[in-house]
């Protein structure tokens, strides 16, 4: 049996933010991490429902926002539903993209009294968090409107959770780097100290690692100094990362790269600085905060009993 999910008329005054093509996640990925949080969470059974509520009781939740923000998690929160009671009934009120006030209805659930109990705060936690993203993403992009910049997270990520708060990301109008060590080079700092230790050509070490790697793959190579920039691009590099460098620095890599490979800036990004950094020419944005520093908002989820349900 599957959950019943419907959609309720759109709230007086959401706001889209029009990113309709999102993609719905992998939902036997989506159990996985819901029923693993559940399992830490009541190990051995709500204690606490099994004592208090009978057996039977039906109720009714209204899932609200209790402050502004940009929603994440809707697949989540009904997954989370799905699995303590799979005859649950969700209603939507808003879709993941979505902007909202505080007190504004973003779904309801009906079913189990013990089963709603018993997956409210798994499903707070992960929307929450999700959404807290997404808000604090959204906020980046805005500071970088009108530019060609676009803002991308990082592998930064709660272990475990990455699939939810990449999807975050997209929910709040970012874009995501790569998805894990396994689908691209990205040779860092460290890496390349080991690549040209003894005195290695840094050009000829990425051209022999060009050469191994499938026409598919891409290659990015961070730098920290202008001087590297020249070297990297003759090794072959699709995207060159400029580290950590100033303003000045940004503007006179993205002159000396001249389009031929994709520029992006990283280290010392902030809300107080992105729009500089956008000026000055670079592709793409990477921010280790929006996954690793972004604070939850608060929802909350409020339950009533059906009128006329069984109390036993």
């Amino acid at each position: 049996m599957t959950t019943t999910t419907t959609s309720m008329p759109s709230a007086s005054g959401s706001e889209s933010a029009g990113l309709r093509h999102l993609q719905p996640l992998d939902p036997h990925a989506v159990e996985g991490i819901v029923r693993m949080a559940l399992a830490e969470d009541a190990p051995w059974g709500d204690i606490t429902s099994e004592t208090l509520i009978p057996p039977g009781t039906r109720a009714r939740a209204v899932f609200a926002a209790r402050q502004p923000g940009v929603l994440a998690g809707m697949q989540v929160f009904d997954s989370t539903m799905r699995a303590t009671d799979p005859l649950a009934v969700v209603e939507h009120a808003l879709r993941d993209g979505d902007r909202f006030d505080a007190g504004m209805a973003i779904a309801s659930v009906e079913g189990d009294a013990r089963a709603i109990l018993r997956a409210e705060r798994i499903a707070l936690n992960l929307v929450q968090r999700m959404s807290g993203i997404a808000t604090l993403t959204a906020q980046y992009v805005e500071a970088v409107s009108g530019t060609s910049a676009r803002i991308v997270d990082t592998r930064k990520t709660t272990p475990g959770l990455r699939l939810l708060e990449r999807h975050a990301v997209r929910c709040g109008g970012g874009h995501n780097h790569r998805y894990s060590l396994s689908d691209a080079v990205l040779a860092k700092d460290n890496h390349l100290a080991v690549l040209t230790a003894g005195g290695r050509d840094l050009t000829e070490a990425l051209r022999d690692a060009r050469s191994r790697l499938g026409h598919t793959t891409h290659l990015e190579v961070e730098v920290d100094r202008l001087d590297q920039i020249q070297p990297v691009l003759a090794g072959g590099a699709d995207t060159i990362m400029l580290d950590n460098f100033t303003l000045d620095e940004l503007r006179r890599g993205v002159a000396l790269i001249g389009g031929r490979a994709v520029v992006e800036a990283s280290g010392g990004v902030s809300l107080q600085t992105v729009a500089d950094i956008a000026a000055t020419g670079v592709d793409v944005i990477s921010v280790g905060a929006l996954t690793h520093s972004a604070p939850a908002i608060d929802l909350g989820l409020d339950i009533e009993l059906e009128p006329g349900a069984d109390r036993g």
